[in-house]
């Protein structure tokens, strides 16, 4: 045997050996591999189980909120009993991803059954104490019940029943807020008559529906919780609260505006030119008093239900978009429809043969809105941010100023009754 041919034999071997020898490490360490995969692959089963069967198992009460006959409460009162429902608390690991509890979310409800306006609010029967005394805090003469759920009358019925539904979302980024009833003035408490209140045209919208009509709106609410992620693990970040600092550092940090003249290395100032503008400074305001109130995840979901032969497109679509223009604003924030989880638009018959489509989605949305489903499966979507005062602003109590005949109110004022009455 010559010299290579030994070299050769002896590095086979080696290679053999080690070839053998990283075989077995693999086989040693599979168990460990495959148990990696099938955590990634299953643990979002795993946590959206744990967290249907929990929703699935709690029980929920609608309580229907009857307005006194005179409301002179600004929103404010409103926004009060609003951060008496911002929990941020999921509890720890244990109770989220195996029990699969999660931070309690409320809907809060606007409701036209018929032209006959309500005001709902849906939540866990275990919290229906305290939200009672949170509104009875603010509103004394408020009368509040426990009811049977209004949507479980609603079936769908395309024979019969058509449904239109739609979301909503932000025109901006969330940190940009909306025109709010700070900016309406109504935080001042003005006179009746002087009153202008955003949720008017909403309000007299939904009074309008006709006879065998409905038209049901969706608040869906939860309190924000700031995210951390991978990249800055130690750290938690927030691109609500980070947008909004670094939109108005953005504002408040321009350089006045320069020109020169003359010579050269000779700079003389010839105009001067504010950085800012009115309408910028109104901006940074209004995004930093935003940032000093409670956050909120949110959702909007809005329905229209009638029968097959009135349903009227133009009143359902045009009156609950147009509603919501009022609480727009050029310079800040607005609402606009989803365009991913709005009905779908299809002007010809070839695109949905015997309305398969159309009815598909009202039967899901349907379903959704039954559910109040919104931050977690089966219908999760993707909700705004936004804070006590704008939530206050799209959903409070009317004054006297409303003239809706609809509205539900208290028939009479509630007194205690007089000390001395004989017994």
């Amino acid at each position: 045997m010559t010299v290579s041919q030994a070299i050769a034999l002896l590095t086979g071997k080696i290679q053999s050996d080690l070839l053998v020898n990283v075989i077995n490490i693999l086989i040693t360490i599979a168990p460990i591999f495959l148990a990696v995969i099938l955590f990634v692959i299953f643990w979002d089963l795993w946590v959206n189980y744990v967290r249907s069967k929990q929703i699935f198992t709690t029980k929920y009460v609608v309580l229907e909120l009857k307005l006194p006959k005179d409301t002179f409460k600004s929103p404010q009162a409103m926004e009060v009993f609003l951060q008496s429902l911002h929990n941020t608390s999921d509890g720890g690991k244990y109770v989220q991803y195996w029990k699969g509890e999660t931070r309690p979310w409320y809907s809060l409800e606007l409701v036209s059954i018929e032209g006959t306006v309500k005001f709902f609010l849906w939540a866990e029967e275990q919290r229906k104490a305290g939200i009672m005394s949170a509104l009875y805090s603010q509103f004394p003469e408020i009368e509040i019940r426990e009811v049977e759920d209004y949507t479980r009358s609603v079936h769908p019925d395309p024979k019969v029943t058509r449904i239109w539904a739609g979301e909503f979302k932000f025109a901006k980024k969330d940190h940009f807020p909306i025109k709010t009833y700070i900016d309406y003035g109504l935080d001042k408490d003005p006179k009746e008559e002087f009153k202008v209140d955003p949720m008017l045209p909403l309000l007299e919208f939904l009074g309008s529906v006709p006879v065998n009509q409905q038209v049901w709106i969706q608040i869906l609410i939860m309190a924000h919780k700031q995210q951390r992620k991978l990249s800055d693990w130690f750290h938690k970040t927030d691109q609500w609260e980070d947008g909004a600092k670094k939109e108005v550092n953005e504002i408040l940090m321009r350089d006045p505006i320069t020109k020169s003249a003359g010579k050269k290395d000779e700079m003389t100032e010839i105009t001067k030119l504010p950085s800012i503008s009115e309408g910028e400074k109104e901006i940074a305001k209004a995004i930093e008093r935003s940032q000093m109130k409670h956050p909120f995840d949110v959702g909007i979901r809005a329905l229209y239900i009638a029968p097959k032969n009135e349903f009227n497109t133009p009143f359902g679509l045009g009156g609950i978009i147009s509603s919501f223009k009022h609480f727009s604003s050029n310079n800040l924030n607005g609402f606009k429809p989803n365009d991913k989880k709005w009905h779908p638009k299809l002007d010809n018959p070839w695109q949905d043969f015997h309305n398969m489509r159309r009815n598909r989605y009202g039967r899901l949305a349907l379903d959704a809105y039954k559910r109040r489903s919104y931050f977690f499966p089966p219908f999760k979507g993707v909700p705004m941010v936004m804070n006590t005062e704008e939530l206050a602003t799209i959903y409070h109590f009317p004054g006297s100023v409303s003239a809706t005949p609809n509205l539900t109110r208290v028939p009479s004022k509630k007194a205690e009754a007089p000390a001395n009455l004989p017994v």
